[in-house]
């Protein structure tokens, strides 16, 4: 975790109130002043801001069902953020670990966890996503087939990693991946002659979405732990 995170995860400080007591040398860090604000810090390390000793508050972990016309991002933009909707303290250290696009609904993991969230977005940790996808048409029968080897998609130079198709009627089917390129879903089927008309995250990992349009909850100890390898 970055210094100036440990400190306002510690503190009561916001982000910028932390980089200045940094910067003048308020911090130390197992016997040592350290005014950089990147430097990689751990819950174990002795860290004290002025001669007080800081303890993290502990992680959250939390799951909620993404409205349309939301975005993923801490602040309000073109689209209000998803983050009006979850009533917590300190909401601005949260993240969304995998996002979604602003028309996008279904399942979003929110935490202040950098390592956990990041065994949910890397590829080589083969968490699993499922989508429920409307298409403009219907399915062609050997799009499975080529979703499972890989596609090409334009401006990429790998092909996608392999993806499970399951057809649920023409227009709609479940698409399972363990990636999660910009706009990966709406380019894959665009790479097949088709178009995305609906998008919806029912599923992360072992994680079903169980909650309605706009509620939260925070996840079970259970829930957290089954991200952890």
């Amino acid at each position: 975790m970055r210094l100036d995170k440990f400190v306002c995860k510690s503190t009561r400080l916001t982000r910028a109130q932390a980089t200045a007591m940094i910067n003048t040398g308020c911090v130390v860090v197992n016997d040592a002043v350290v005014c950089d604000v990147a430097t990689q810090v751990h819950e174990d390390n002795y860290i004290t801001l002025n001669n007080e000793k800081l303890i993290a508050r502990a992680s959250r972990y939390i799951l909620m069902h993404k409205p349309a016309g939301t975005i993923c991002s801490n602040i309000d933009e073109v689209y209000p953020s998803l983050f009006n909707y979850i009533d917590v303290d300190n909401v601005s250290e949260l993240h969304v670990a995998g996002r979604l696009d602003a028309d996008t609904t279904g399942l979003v993991l929110v935490t202040d966890d950098g390592r956990w969230s990041f065994n949910i977005i890397t590829p080589t940790k083969h968490c699993q996503k499922v989508y429920r996808v409307g298409l403009s048409r219907t399915i062609g029968d050997d799009v499975a087939n080529q979703f499972s080897h890989g596609v090409q998609l334009q401006g990429e130079q790998q092909l996608t990693r392999p993806a499970i198709l399951e057809i649920v009627a023409e227009k709609e089917v479940l698409l399972t991946l363990t990636e999660g390129k910009f706009h990966q879903v709406k380019r894959m089927f665009s790479a097949v002659d088709n178009r995305v008309v609906s998008l919806h995250r029912e599923k992360i990992g072992e994680i079903q979405l169980d909650v309605e349009v706009g509620e939260w909850r925070y996840l079970t100890e259970p829930e957290v732990n089954s991200f952890s390898n």
